[in-house]
């Protein structure tokens, strides 16, 4: 495709085998842009999309992702909800641009109605019960919800520990979770420490160490080599045996050091051979080989000690300090994982996740983690809205009472997005086998009666419809930003009025 311009200056497009292509201009490109984005709002991370909107709307869910951690799916719906009210208006001949407005005006509306509907939440150290509940919710809607109360606690356990209450701040990467296939979901655990993928480098070298002193090494424990190319001629037995002491030497020179620092146990980044191995469990000396750069910056977090890059910077201070280093293997499998337990600094934690199949501990770990992010969400902003659908009935209602309150054309805009707003606790009510119209045209009643913005669609039959009664709420900058980012996308892409797309095959 190329831009080209007549004589007169104005632009044309050509396109290269041009009855293979299909162009749509104005109402139809909006309409097919609108379509597009729905079928794409099933589609999210996995799935190879082709169409350009609905690439947009992955990158929606994915932005979510990244900011809140949670809500990845309630944005997208609010976005396809939103082109669907935008295509009646635009069929009615309401100009896009009309729609954007209004719904930029509607987003702000709903944005600081929730701000006021919104609650404190009071928590502590010591009483997590509040957070574990929110994070139940979290877990509600995964695959792991039968097993939601322990990965609640051990969710909140995890971020408490690595938490800075007073800077209301959290770093989520000090947070490790490794998982390995076996067990069952009920063996998932949190440890106080590391857990490292590796075993000891030698079969006899002690399974279990207590007060740890750890040296971290990125040096390998092997002769140095020099860095030109270099060849070496060995005639004699004695030249053999020369170069074999020397060898030895280096070996000797080297665990000694590791010694007299007064390290108990070695964690290197590099291979070493098996003469230094053979060594090493002779001088009782336990080492552990091959140990990833970013697990050794763990380690050297959680222990306090520091990343040794050569043998002759070794000292005592730079050593981390360990309650407990265990070996311990799974099952029946020659599997084995190291503990490193009771560390120095405590601010570094494991979650370990057990799980039938690859699949089980993939969709464990992508639960915990949204887990994870509502917990550091609250302990960063300890506002909360009610779920179940209550807080987007809420806003419905709030948007449409303020429709009335705008003259211009922008009121129906303003009116859709309320519209829009329903099809939350329409999918919930649907998901739940609740007849979807009747369930929500009886809370939305239920809440402008009752002045109370608490009502939801009660998905479980609990038999209440309160969701204040039922404890299930949601961070309240969750809820904000899924409504802002799905507006500004669903502008953007009303913006876009001309489509070339190539023909299929």
């Amino acid at each position: 495709m190329a831009l080209a311009f007549d004589e007169f200056g104005r632009p044309f497009i050509i396109i290269r085998e041009q009855e293979k292509k299909t162009r749509l201009r104005g109402l139809d490109a909006q309409k097919a842009n609108n379509a597009s984005a729905n079928d794409g709002a099933t589609i999210l991370e996995q799935m190879d999309v082709d169409n350009q909107i609905a690439k947009l709307m992955v990158e929606l869910s994915r932005s979510q992702d990244y900011e809140i951690g949670d809500g990845t799916t309630g944005v997208v719906v609010m976005a396809g909800a939103l082109l669907e009210q935008a295509e009646k208006l635009l069929e009615r001949g309401i100009h896009p641009i009309r729609v954007a407005e209004g719904y930029e005006m509607a987003s702000r509306i709903a944005f600081d109605h929730l701000e006021r509907i919104s609650q404190k939440f009071e928590f502590s150290a010591d009483n997590i019960e509040p957070l574990v509940q929110t994070c139940m919710t979290t877990l509600s809607s995964k695959i792991v919800n039968r097993f939601k109360r322990a990965l609640a606690e051990i969710a909140v356990k995890a971020v408490l520990a690595v938490a800075d209450l007073e800077r209301k701040d959290v770093n989520l990467d000090l947070i490790k979770v490794e998982g390995k296939v076996g067990g069952k979901l009920e063996d998932t655990e949190l440890i106080y420490g590391i857990v490292v993928d590796k075993d000891m480098s030698h079969p006899q070298m002690p399974k279990r160490i207590e007060d740890a002193k750890i040296a971290i090494l990125t040096c390998p424990f092997e002769p140095p080599k020099p860095k030109t190319k270099h060849k070496v001629d060995i005639d004699t037995v004695e030249k053999f045996q020369t170069l074999r002491e020397q060898e030895q030497k280096y070996f000797d020179e080297m665990v000694q050091k590791c010694k007299d620092v007064g390290a108990t146990l070695v964690i290197c980044q590099w291979g070493f051979d098996d003469e230094a191995n053979h060594l090493l469990m002779h001088r009782n000396l336990p080492a552990v080989r091959w140990v990833g750069g970013v697990e050794l910056e763990l380690i050297a977090i959680a222990t306090g000690g520091r990343i040794v890059p050569r043998f002759q910077e070794l000292s005592p201070e730079k050593l981390g300090k360990a309650g407990l280093v265990r070996e311990k293997s799974f099952g029946t499998t020659k599997d084995r994982m190291l503990y490193i337990e009771q560390c120095a600094n405590s601010r570094a934690v494991t979650i370990f996740i057990r799980g039938g199949n690859k699949m089980m501990i993939e969709e464990t770990k992508r639960s915990l983690h949204d887990a994870l992010c509502v917990a550091r969400n609250l302990i960063r902003n300890n506002s909360i809205v009610y779920g179940g659908g209550s807080a987007e009935i809420s806003c419905s209602i709030a948007v449409e009472t303020a429709a009335d309150r705008h003259p211009g054309v922008e009121q129906y805009a303003i009116r859709s997005f309320a519209d829009a707003l329903d099809a939350v606790p329409l999918a919930l009510a649907e998901n739940s086998g609740l007849p979807p119209i009747d369930t929500l045209t009886a809370v939305k009643a239920q809440q402008v009666k009752e002045s109370n913005p608490h009502c939801g669609i009660d998905c479980n039959d609990v038999g209440t419809n309160d969701m204040k009664e039922q404890n299930v709420f949601e961070t309240l900058i969750g809820k904000q930003q899924q409504i802002l980012l799905a507006t500004q996308v669903v502008k953007m892409i009303l913006k876009i009025d001309d489509v070339i797309s190539p023909s299929e095959y």
